[in-house]
């Protein structure tokens, strides 16, 4: 029997993320040329992931030294307000999510997000609505590790206090994170909705053949939990 479910949170829990024009806003705060902004977010992704850059304010500054631009104090605070709320504005809540949650607890299941993530994630989570509906939070820039690496797995089971057998992970896919999860010992579910395909992620399984589900809501259906009204 189902005890708990880890849920990935960018395109999973929120809808697909697709960058906006904050990230060239951002770059335009700091002095650096827009297009060798985002180059350098694609390829540093993996060490931010991990933590590797530090905080938010220095890890835009090594960003910035690595593009050969040394930006104020204050550049560097602002470009970190537009990036916070750029990251939280790409990929906002799916209409169910919230819904999704709430019933899953209400029917006893423990609750999990397991996300790979700079530091922006950690910052943002605890102030938005999902926070009251998920017993336990793993992010890869405090484990030191990204998916499919199972240190992640076993953080969120240890959080949780229930065995991976006794556990679901739901995700698109990206950071080949199903495959990860299976190995491990959970039972995992990719998320094709709809909105998903030209979406921003980073190694994405696109091989995955096991279980599939198109909305969140149907992970209720496979919890045994009751279904969402209206």
């Amino acid at each position: 029997m189902i005890q708990a479910v880890c849920f990935d949170y960018f395109n999973t829990c929120t809808s697909a993320v697709v960058r906006g024009d904050g990230h060239r806003r951002t770059a335009e705060i700091l002095g650096v040329d827009p297009d060798a902004w985002l180059s350098v977010l694609d390829r540093s992704y993996d060490e931010r992931a991990r933590g590797g850059y530090g905080s938010l304010l220095s890890g835009l500054r090594r960003l910035c030294t690595e593009l050969g631009v040394e930006p104020t104090t204050a550049q560097l605070r602002e470009a970190a307000r537009v990036r916070l709320a750029t990251v939280q504005s790409d990929g906002p809540l799916r209409p169910e999510t919230l819904g999704v949650l709430q019933a899953l607890k209400d029917f006893g299941i423990r609750v999990a997000i397991v996300s790979d993530c700079w530091v922006e994630l950690p910052m943002l989570l605890p102030h938005t609505p999902l926070a009251p509906l998920v017993d336990a939070a793993v992010y890869s820039s405090r484990v030191g590790h990204t998916k499919p690496h199972p240190a992640m797995y076993a953080a969120a089971c240890a959080q949780l206090g229930v065995a991976p057998a006794d556990s679901l992970y739901v995700g698109d896919g990206g950071s080949r994170e199903l495959t990860g999860a299976a190995r491990y010992g959970l039972t995992a579910v990719q998320l094709r909705a709809p909105d998903l395909g030209a979406h921003l992620t980073f190694d994405a399984e696109p091989d995955w053949r096991g279980p599939a589900v198109a909305s969140l809501s149907a992970i209720l259906e496979l919890v045994g939990a009751p279904m969402l009204v209206g």
